[in-house]
């Protein structure tokens, strides 16, 4: 009798712990950002958003799927370019499922696929560039890996978000060959600007002589001008000047109104001043000299009567 007691309890605790078991996969809580997929006897049934999930036990089960956008870290891999260089690259992808039942369905592990698909497309694209196509255009890298991927993926139900290249990384004699050509490079344009900079100092220098020549020319046309119109000026003030002294002087002898005889003896003074003078010669007017004939005619008699008075 107890045998058969202690019998029927244990099955009724066993028959307890299966219920409780069920109970547990029949109620199930789906996280924000996931989605939960139903499946019965292994076939897709529907898909659930966030929140609570009852299912039937024994023959539904819930997989959550993660919804999010996702980064995958990809692993360094070298690559071989078009110009036979390999280089090392890696590159971070982002993925999100759009379509749970096709990511689940479509590809055993979309994980695995993706990063092995992400492997293919590099190589493909980096095969088609050299070396400093590679190193100078990361974001056409991107977007061709991009288009590859996308042109799979889409039919997973993933959607790539953006593809970001990490790291290429050549060889380094490669690096040291990049680094002479980028300093020879560097001093090459060290020496053009030199140049530029001595050929636009010389213009600038020949600009500012013949600006300097030219208001140099201006100042002195100027100088010129003025000096011209004051010699002018000054020539008409003199010229008016001697009028009106000879006018001065013409009015004073009309109205002294002088005789021959007057006229006479300013002459013989006039010449006599020419006489005391330091002049090798001595030129005489015609009128004068026949004044000079008469005055010695003159003194020669009056020389006459002082000698007879005596």
């Amino acid at each position: 009798m107890s045998v058969g007691i202690g019998i029927g309890l244990g099955v009724l605790a066993l028959v307890v712990i299966v219920l409780l078991a069920s109970l547990r996969s029949m109620v199930n809580i789906v996280q924000q950002g996931e989605l939960g997929v139903v499946k019965r006897l292994g076939e897709y049934v529907k898909s659930h958003e966030p929140g609570l999930v009852i299912i039937a036990p024994f023959i539904d089960t819930l997989q959550r799927v993660d919804m999010r956008e996702i980064p995958r870290p990809g692993d360094r891999q070298e690559v071989i370019t078009k110009d036979n260089v390999v280089v090392t690259v890696n590159a971070t992808i982002f993925t999100q499922i759009v379509d749970a039942k096709q990511a689940l369905f479509s590809v055993a592990d979309f994980d695995i696929a993706i990063d092995a698909l992400a492997r293919t497309a590099l190589r493909s694209v980096i095969g088609t560039l050299s070396l400093d196509e590679a190193l100078s255009e990361r974001e056409r890298i991107n977007v061709d890996v991009q288009q590859q991927m996308e042109a799979v993926t889409d039919k997973w139900g993933i959607r790539i978000s953006r593809i970001e290249i990490v790291e290429i990384a050549p060889p380094p004699q490669i690096l040291q060959a990049l680094a002479l050509q980028k300093q020879a490079d560097q001093e090459k344009r060290a020496r053009i600007l030199e140049s530029e900079g001595l050929q636009q100092s010389a213009i600038n220098v020949a600009d500012g002589d013949a600006k300097a020549a030219i208001r140099a020319a201006e100042g002195e046309r100027e100088a010129a001008i003025l000096r011209a119109e004051g010699n002018r000026q000054a020539a008409i003030l003199e010229a008016e000047g001697r009028g009106q002294a000879i006018e001065t002087v013409y009015a004073a002898i009309r109205q002294a109104a002088p005789d021959p005889t007057l006229v006479a003896i300013l002459q013989l003074d006039t010449l006599g001043k020419f006489a005391d003078s330091e002049n090798a010669k001595l030129v005489v007017p015609y009128e004068s000299a026949a004044l000079l004939g008469a005055a010695q005619a003159l003194r020669s008699t009056l020389d006459q009567v002082a000698s007879a008075s005596s």
